[in-house]
């Protein structure tokens, strides 16, 4: 079984599936779910403000009890109210999020990698790459990696964040400013969170730092898991090195090559078909479908595959793709399609809003995409008046988030998470040329500065 970091909303639910009439915290604990309690109270209880559980009685007396509804169809028209879903993505879905035991077991298709031939097939249209082409310039004609050397600060943060929340990490983008600026972890949460971030910061700074170095070889992409999986994996010794042991998926009816010699062959097939490979977000997309599709480490191989996917961006200094807003769960459903059909559809649809999503944030050395973000016109006052008390009042982070947090309380449950994301993401964004419309004079912005 893949290690995992913490478990799915999918398998808690698949768990409560098993009992009609309910289950108590034991019940579930029992049902081969090895996670601290606290672990699984928080998950039960955002279960709960989701709607997707009822929860009845109180203390050791508690029944969980799933919502009996079409969650397929739910899941679809919530996440197109994010993401577009091409109506091949949409047939995709619905076949990953069905039960598990309708769902049919299948291994490791050689020929989904080996049919295609680069430059001549491609998982993009002319049309996609254009687009994100035009997206992504940033008009910057430097040497590789000087675009993200320039944003370098950011990138850290955003794509480290990112990428960890897609694994489950509960630290929050303040919490992973400041882990990554100033060291200072949380100690509320894992030790283990906290590693997973850090050396996200690591791998990010190998591929911008050594731009002209890196690519899509052995020494780029091993050196990336080395990073990526270091003090996390069981095995001091797998990190940076090719697995030679069997893995599943959890939650999939997938089953991963078990042949060592195997998974050393495809993967330098890989590699050496992505680097053939002319068009770079092609490159990019083809590695994040067949990294994780091959299973080629113990674990951390979607990690690698998200790092690995912004080679193509830093050596051709276009903007980087940093995974912002993307739900994790239509992102793991897209990883299903890949595993379970071959079938690139959904997770290209998440490919393509992801990038567009994650060039606008550096919109301000480009055009500017798109219209103004309807939720932070929504609550604009708010903003601008939190904001404002943070900076007048001198808050430093941990405190600012504190307040945050208590002021997002005030708020509907489908607010709250994007109300703090939009709080903590415009003071990330705060500089000397930009405070001004948040009501504040210099004097009170370089204090608040000096003490965040």
């Amino acid at each position: 079984m893949e290690k995992r970091f913490k478990p799915t909303a999918e398998e808690i639910l698949g768990i409560l599936a098993r009992f009609p009439d309910g289950a108590n915290i034991d019940d579930i604990r029992l049902s081969n779910l090895d996670i601290p309690l606290r672990t699984l109270q928080r998950w039960l209880s955002k279960l709960s403000d989701q709607g997707k559980i009822i929860v009845s009685g109180k203390a050791r007396a508690t029944i969980y009890k799933l919502v009996v509804h079409n969650e397929a169809a739910t899941a679809v028209a919530e996440n197109e109210s994010l993401i577009p879903l091409s109506e091949s993505g949409k047939r995709i879905h619905a076949l990953v999020t069905a039960p598990i035991q309708q769902r049919k077991p299948i291994g490791y298709q050689r020929e989904f990698l080996e049919s295609y031939r680069p430059n001549i097939d491609s998982y993009l249209t002319d049309e996609e790459k254009a687009k994100l082409g035009a997206i992504g310039d940033t008009k910057t004609d430097q040497p590789a990696g000087t675009y993200a050397q320039h944003i370098l600060n950011r990138l850290l943060i955003d794509l480290s964040w990112n990428s960890s929340r897609l694994e489950g990490n509960t630290y929050s983008l303040l919490d992973t400013e400041r882990l990554i600026e100033q060291g200072e972890a949380d100690d509320t949460k894992s030790a283990k969170e906290a590693q997973m971030i850090l050396n996200h910061k690591d791998a990010i700074e190998f591929i911008v730092q050594a731009a002209e170095e890196t690519g899509f070889n052995r020494y780029t992409i091993l050196n990336l898991h080395a990073m990526l999986a270091n003090n996390l994996l069981a095995d001091p010794q797998a990190p940076g090195r090719l697995r030679s042991m069997a893995v599943g998926i959890s939650g999939s009816t997938f089953t991963p090559l078990a042949i060592p010699q195997l998974i050393g062959e495809l993967f330098d097939h890989i590699l050496q078909k992505v680097t053939e490979i002319e068009n770079p977000f092609e490159q990019s997309f083809f590695v994040m479908v067949h990294l994780p599709y091959l299973q080629p480490f113990d674990d951390v191989n979607k990690r690698v595959s998200r790092i690995s996917a912004n080679i193509p961006f830093v050596k051709r200094n276009l903007s980087p793709l940093s995974f912002i807003d993307v739900p994790d769960d239509l992102y793991s459903q897209g990883m299903l399609g890949v595993y379970e059909q071959n079938d690139v559809s959904l997770l290209k649809d998440v490919f393509l809003w992801a990038y567009e999503r994650s060039a606008s944030r550096y919109a301000v050395i480009r055009q500017s995409l798109g219209e103004p973000d309807t939720f932070k016109l929504k609550y604009r006052t708010q903003i601008r008046d939190l904001i404002s008390a943070i900076i007048t009042d001198a808050l430093n982070s941990k405190d600012a988030g504190k307040l945050i947090r208590e002021k997002a309380e005030q708020l509907s449950e489908a607010d709250k998470g994007q109300f703090i994301e939009a709080i903590e993401t415009e003071i990330l964004s705060l500089h000397e040329g930009n405070f001004a419309r948040y009501r504040v004079n210099p004097k009170e912005f370089e204090r608040w500065k000096a003490g965040w």
